[in-house]
């Protein structure tokens, strides 16, 4: 089955064929059981390449835009481009759409555009749905406005007080988290189909780090509340947090 490519005409903006790692060219092939992330081929290596989880009896579907959507004498890879390139030059300006198109004439190109893009039907009522839709959430509301009671605060200056640093209890929660640096062990982690056994094992054991230091934030979080409110009825100062 064919499928409209999902990439431009520029080559270098596709991915590498998994096989021999050159530049993709429409046709390409893309495996349909195989991903994610997509397995492409070209043309050379769809036949008899195998890798990993990909065997060479896989369904596949042939990636090409060269066939018509809306009008006959234009393909699908020109539609995106001409959409492209309205986006980068501005509409109206059809002389530097088409040179950025190179296929069409400015005058084909607004033709085109004006047809099939600005009085299609189809397309108006589209945008209109749109707008209406945007408008109305747009649309201002009266919020209601209900008056809090101001939440108990402890002496200033206080043990309790300096332990309360940082914490708002309108919202019963830390401006500053616990241990307020523990995502940063995750953020370079990435889970790879090629990780060997060793290095699976070690990123699970940084991920089970993490959620301990997790649990031990809620803890301190579901233990505060109850401290502070206990120390404020009862009038003591010396209640600490840990």
């Amino acid at each position: 089955m064919d499928r409209l490519a999902p990439y431009g005409s520029d080559p270098f903006d596709k991915p590498p064929c998994k096989g021999c790692s050159s530049y993709l060219m429409e046709p390409y092939i893309k495996c349909a059981e195989c991903g994610p992330p997509e397995f492409l081929l070209c043309l050379q290596c769809f036949s008899g390449f195998e890798y990993k989880k990909h065997q060479s009896d896989h369904s596949y579907e042939i990636m090409t835009s060269d066939f018509a959507i809306l009008d006959p004498s234009w393909t699908a890879q020109e539609e995106m481009s001409l959409l492209e390139a309205v986006m980068d030059c501005g509409f109206g300006n059809w002389q530097d759409v088409a040179n950025q198109m190179r296929t069409k004439t400015k005058e084909d190109c607004e033709k085109h555009y004006m047809k099939y893009f600005i009085n299609n039907p189809l397309f108006a009522s589209t945008l209109l749905n749109l707008k209406q839709a945007e408008e109305e959430m747009n649309m201002d509301t009266a919020v209601p406005f209900h008056p809090a009671d101001d939440p108990p605060r402890p002496t200033f200056d206080s043990l309790l007080s300096r332990d309360m640093a940082g914490y708002m209890p309108a919202r019963a929660d830390f401006i500053e988290e616990f241990d307020n640096y523990a995502e940063w062990d995750l953020r370079d982690i990435d889970f790879a189909e090629d990780d060997s056994d060793i290095l699976h094992a070690l990123k699970i054991a940084v991920v089970d780090i993490y959620h301990s230091r997790l649990k031990e934030r809620q803890r301190r979080k579901r233990r505060w509340p109850g401290r502070r409110n206990r120390a404020l009825h009862d009038g003591s100062l010396t209640c600490r947090l840990f």
